[in-house]
């Protein structure tokens, strides 16, 4: 949402348009009827944009009849794209509809006014509703008071399995209401999945159990506080146990926070994940079992705020080590604790230019192999400070 938000502003400025208020999906699998002012600040991103995007709040009455279009952009466009195929359509239409918002605009090569325009739209323009920001400080702060804290993004909401076939560790009635989920979602347009192969190419969330292994192989002592970052955990309790008995400290926004606080966001998948998102930006360390949309948004903030500490688990690679231990040819310790610290060691969100596409990859293929923008927005947002004037005379007195 934040990202397809940003990168329309870029686009609007591209194409010389004004932008109308974005119009937020109302019909994915969370049913969210939220609107862009119940989620984000409406008048701020206005202000806050003025000197690059005219942005208004609706269509004026005047072009309710206005010729206009509805259009597809094309995915992981360039500035050509914009300036020539879509402004040309100003010649006939005065409204342009983007269809869809996500990835349309290409991470890299792009002039550096554009790249900048996306980190001002991302990370000033774009803040939470004043009542979300509130009661994400006060989750900050009551989660503060169990001292330094992991904020772990537990990606294991029955969405999330059922869209990704992952199945390992669970019942095979639960792996059954999980396929028909897939199979009864007509926008999901992959059915069958093999689930091992899944998660042996790392392409499936780390379950609670796993995710308590890799903490502790990682150093992290019981006593540890962690926010779960998530919506309802599939299973619930059951699939939860292992990894409490590890970390009793485990917290949520339902544990700290009363039902009538809680309230005014309720039933609302988007506003939930906002105070989420508030508490994972803020933590002391970040860990996403999984690198959805969520996790690259945060990774990215986390990184713009002063690459802020971020642990990215090498799925694939973790898979390997516990089939070894579930089969008893490698135990939790010290030998354990060595292999994955090693593994984790440059993947902890330090300092480095966006990665480009995998060497190989054509087409489409090669964008969608690049690291997205919003993830790592280095160099494109960073200030660059003048270096002082060395002909220039300094007293000392």
């Amino acid at each position: 949402m934040r990202a397809g938000i940003c990168d329309m502003v870029a686009v609007a400025r591209i194409i010389n348009a004004t932008l109308v208020i974005p119009e937020l999906d109302k019909r994915s699998f969370w049913q969210d009827s939220s609107n862009f002012s119940d989620v984000f600040d409406e008048d701020y991103f206005i202000s806050a944009l003025a000197y690059d995007v005219k942005v208004i709040k609706k269509l004026p009455k005047e072009l309710a009849t206005a010729p206009r279009a509805v259009k597809h952009f094309r995915s992981w466009s360039g500035i050509d794209y914009y300036q020539n195929e879509i402004a040309s359509m100003w010649a006939d239409y005065q409204v342009i509809r983007a269809a869809k918002s996500d990835s349309r605009l290409a991470n890299n090569n792009l002039p550096p006014d554009i790249q900048k325009l996306r980190c001002r739209a991302c990370y000033e323009a774009l803040r939470f509703a004043p009542q979300i920001e509130a009661m994400g400080k006060l989750l900050v702060d009551r989660m503060r008071s169990y001292g330094p804290y992991i904020a772990l993004h537990l990606r294991y909401e029955k969405d999330m399995l059922a869209f990704s076939g992952c199945t390992h560790d669970l019942s095979p009635a639960e792996a059954e209401e999980l396929r028909m989920i897939r199979e009864n979602t007509a926008y999901w347009k992959v059915k069958g999945i093999d689930s091992r192969e899944q998660r042996a190419k790392g392409y499936c969330p780390l379950t609670p159990k796993e995710v308590g292994i890799f903490l502790m192989a990682l150093g992290y002592p019981s006593s540890t506080p962690i926010y779960i970052a998530a919506g309802e955990i599939y299973g619930g309790d059951s699939h939860m146990a292992d990894l409490q008995s590890r970390y009793p400290i485990l917290m949520s926004k339902e544990k700290l926070a009363s039902i009538d606080e809680l309230e005014p966001f309720a039933n609302h998948a988007s506003q939930m994940a906002a105070l989420d998102y508030i508490v994972s930006v803020e933590s002391d360390l970040f860990i996403p079992s999984y690198s959805g949309n969520m996790a690259r948004a945060v990774e990215g903030h986390r990184r713009f705020l002063g690459h802020r500490k971020t642990i990215s688990p090498d799925r694939k690679a973790l898979v390997h080590l516990f089939d070894k231990i579930e089969r008893g040819s490698l135990k939790e310790g010290k030998n354990l604790s060595n292999k994955i610290i090693e593994l984790h060691r440059k993947r902890q969100g330090s300092p480095r230019k966006r990665k480009g596409p995998i060497s190989g990859t054509k087409g489409m293929d090669r964008f969608r192999s690049e690291e997205a923008f919003y993830v790592n927005p280095i160099p494109d947002c960073l200030c660059h400070k003048e270096p002082p004037d060395m002909n220039t005379s300094i007293i000392i007195r």
